[in-house]
């Protein structure tokens, strides 16, 4: 049995209930995991708590705590695991700037096209979780893509295999997104 067919196999033995399947197929992809956390976090400035076994850590408290947290397949998972390294961030750069005085939000300025340089974690990063929060209202689909692209670092190419799309309409879909983040971020 090949790895996506075993996944998928666990992913349904988990719906079902089985919490061994579901450590089975985060300690598979636990590499994968701790690539995306590794290149967001490339960027960071040294001094900082969260590192990427943190936050593949702090991920996977939230995969394997949510009961309701249900992976239809291999994609699914990634997108869940995108979203769940987007909250610990959001919530990490959140507890710094409540330790900083005069903790008010600033605006993003940029949002890189190539998102592989690692991302600040400070309020920056709360504002274009407020705008993506916005985006998810408007387009879910567009929001998910951001969410794999900019919070788990996939390329462009591993999100149109994750999501069976093509890579020319995830390019587009990344496009849309950050046109629409930028406007929100600025205005």
């Amino acid at each position: 049995m090949n790895d996506t067919a075993e996944i998928t196999q666990w992913l349904s033995a988990a719906r079902a209930g089985d919490k061994s399947a579901l450590d089975r197929v985060l300690a598979t992809l636990y590499r994968e995991l701790h690539g995306m956390a590794r290149r967001q976090l490339g960027g960071q400035q040294h001094g900082h708590t969260l590192d990427t076994t943190a936050l593949v850590h702090e991920a996977y408290l939230k995969l394997a705590g949510r009961a309701e947290a249900e992976f239809e397949d291999r994609a699914h998972f990634f997108a869940y695991a995108a979203s769940a390294m987007r909250s610990v961030v959001v919530d990490y750069a959140r507890q710094r700037m409540a330790v900083k005085r005069g903790g008010d939000l600033h605006r993003v300025t940029d949002l890189p096209e190539d998102a592989g340089g690692g991302m600040r974690l400070d309020e920056e990063m709360l504002g274009l979780d407020v705008a993506l929060n916005k985006l998810n209202d408007l387009d879910p689909r567009l929001a998910q893509v951001v969410e794999m692209r900019y919070f788990a670092g996939l390329s462009e190419t591993e999100i149109a295999g994750l999501l069976k799309r093509s890579e020319r309409s995830v390019r587009r879909d990344w496009q849309k997104a950050r046109m629409f983040l930028l406007a929100a971020l600025q205005g």
